[in-house]
């Protein structure tokens, strides 16, 4: 039977995993139509797309966060043509006019990927993100008492997604009363970018509109900061103190990127992860009586349910992966979830088993693009799950599962629980 995989079908949207096998077993560098992309499924050649960016460059990003699969041709359809004119408008934020939709961390190559991750890394140093320890654990322990009066909820909307919110505006220095404006402004950028429906509508959702109004806003704190400095991520990056900073519109960018890279990844993980375990009943019950699990239950869903399924690159010349030529230009998918499922890593790859060793996984991707906040995450996810787990037993699922309408994440949209009788 030929292999005919969709990424923006039903089944690859709830439970791509058999696909991602027979991809994998049938054609692991596979032919997509749809998204005029090669992709790749095996751990070893995604792994080794990912540390070969002179072969395979990362602006193949660009599209992706855009909502625009990779390979479109924009110019054969004038609609969307107009409307990224009008996304490139947008990020000006009324500054460096002309300057067009900017690189930004993921999407660009060295030696200007070498120049922005040397700026930001010292707003995620170690100590940095250890300071963030106790106040990620006292928004937890917030978020979890409105929680325990409630015979039913929803895990997502309750906790998954206010949590990493909360710690990313409050790394920014977002002011409390503009949070409501954050979350408009972060929903309006993330269902821009993850819904296959957006595929041949970028603006639609507000998307461009929100890019504009957090830009904007993003732009005036960081002339703020530059003259009066805070304890928080802008300032560091504006700051000078013989050091180079971020311009402008770089500032701006990145905090769009770290909106969607802390919070949507984050909110997935902790979804999927508490799916899992309710799932795994002897799982959960071994991290009941043994907490010290809880990293290895963090590290094994990462690599089981992978927030983020593919990433792209661009092949720079003529390459050659597992036996199939592709073109110079040729868009590559790196399909993270399947790498993370291959039986040629990891043993019974399909099990999820919390005594693992998970390491090697690629849910935060490999080499120079390896995630910039991966030990931000991991401590959000160890700080939830240390609440959740010891509550999880008294908990069931009250329906069906909703999953997020994404080609690029994978989460749930809500997973409703309520309290054993």
């Amino acid at each position: 039977m030929p292999i005919e995989y969709d990424p923006f079908s039903e089944s690859a949207r709830i439970d791509p995993f058999p696909a991602y096998k027979q991809l994998r077993d049938e054609a692991p560098v596979y032919w997509c139509e749809r998204m005029g992309a090669w992709f790749v499924s095996r751990y070893r050649d995604a792994r080794d797309v990912l540390t070969r960016p002179d072969l395979f460059s990362s602006d193949a990003m660009m599209s992706t966060m855009l909502g625009i699969p990779p390979g479109t041709d924009l110019t054969k359809d004038p609609r969307l043509l107009q409307q990224m004119m009008q996304l490139a408008q947008a990020f000006q934020f009324g500054g460096e006019a002309g300057a067009g939709i900017p690189a930004t961390l993921i999407t660009a190559d060295p030696p200007k990927h070498d120049h922005l991750r040397a700026i930001v890394n010292r707003g995620f140093t170690p100590r940095r993100v250890a300071d963030w320890d106790a106040r990620i654990r006292t928004i937890v322990d917030e978020l979890m008492a409105r929680l325990a009066s409630e015979p039913r909820f929803d895990v997502v909307g309750d906790f998954a997604v206010p949590f990493p919110m909360t710690v990313i505006a409050e790394m920014l220095g977002v002011e409390p009363e503009r949070r409501k404006d954050f979350k408009r402004w972060t929903d309006g950028i993330v269902g821009g970018l993850t819904g296959a429906g957006q595929r041949a509508g970028v603006i639609e959702g507000g998307f461009a509109t929100s890019i504009a109004e957090l830009g904007e806003y993003l732009r005036v704190a960081a002339e703020d900061r530059r003259d009066h400095p805070q304890d928080d991520l802008i300032s560091v990056l504006v700051r000078s103190q013989e050091e180079e900073v971020l311009t402008p519109t770089e500032t701006v960018v990145f905090g769009i990127v770290l909106l969607v890279a802390g919070n949507e990844t984050t909110t997935n993980l902790i979804g999927s992860t508490v799916n899992q375990l309710l799932e795994h009943p002897a799982e959960l019950q071994m991290a009941v009586d043994d907490p010290s699990l809880i990293p290895n239950v963090v590290e094994e869903a990462l690599r089981t349910q992978s927030p983020v399924q593919h990433v792209f690159r661009r092949a720079t010349r003529e390459v050659e992966i597992a036996g199939q030529r592709l073109p110079e230009n040729s868009i590559v998918g790196v399909m993270l979830g399947a790498a993370n499922r291959d039986e040629r890593q990891f043993e019974d790859p399909d099990r999820f088993d919390i005594t693992r060793d998970a390491s090697g996984h690629l849910a935060f991707g490999f080499g120079i693009h390896f995630c910039l906040g991966a030990s931000l995450a991991r401590m959000e996810a160890r700080a939830a799950f240390e609440a959740l787990v010891p509550e999880l037993p008294t908990l069931e699922r009250t329906g069906e599962r909703e999953y997020g309408d994404s080609y690029l994440f994978r989460g749930l949209r809500r997973l409703e629980l309520r309290r054993r009788a």
